[in-house]
């Protein structure tokens, strides 16, 4: 998953790989491989080789600001998609008479529900992602017919990650 964070009033690019309870995370130039261990909701425990750091991150009332404790200290962190960003992608963007249907945040492929050449009304459920031990079905945002599924079963996604397209 690639970002972009805004902290005191510099702008750093974000990549994010997770593999299990593993994490690569590469902020701007630095690289950082951590464990991770969720101890309650939004509180974490991060090892990074043998330092331990306890996380605790809040949502605010702007959805895309968090306020992100670590240690004994305190940040306000402003988070973008700069897929979203660069093509004002939502998870079901219209472009060129089509409708992409994106993850709207990384999680696994549970089901697909349909195949390309499948006509589809507004609403109808096209692929099921489990993401934080939730499913959640990525529906049509328009009737059309499907021109592109680009997920399979058991496939892990990242947000923005475009799952399937309807024109």
């Amino acid at each position: 998953m690639k970002l972009r964070a805004e902290l005191g009033g510099e702008v750093h690019d974000v990549s994010l790989q997770r593999d299990g309870s593993n994490l690569l995370a590469r902020v701007s130039d630095r690289e950082y491989n951590l464990h991770i261990q969720a101890e309650q909701t939004r509180e974490y425990l991060l090892r990074e080789g043998t330092r331990l750091h306890n996380c605790r991150v809040e949502e605010t009332e702007t959805k895309s600001i968090y306020l992100v404790q670590v240690g004994g200290n305190s940040y306000r962190i402003r988070i973008a998609d700069p897929k979203r960003l660069s093509a004002g992608h939502s998870a079901g963007a219209h472009h060129h008479g089509s409708a992409e249907i994106a993850a709207s945040m990384p999680g696994k492929v549970v089901r697909v529900l349909v195949e390309v050449g499948t006509q589809v009304e507004a609403g109808a459920g096209i692929v099921v992602v489990e993401a934080m031990k939730m499913q959640n079905e990525m529906k049509a945002p328009k009737a059309g017919k499907v021109t592109g599924v680009h997920v399979t079963a058991g496939a892990t996604v990242n947000a923005g990650d475009v799952l399937a397209v309807i024109e």
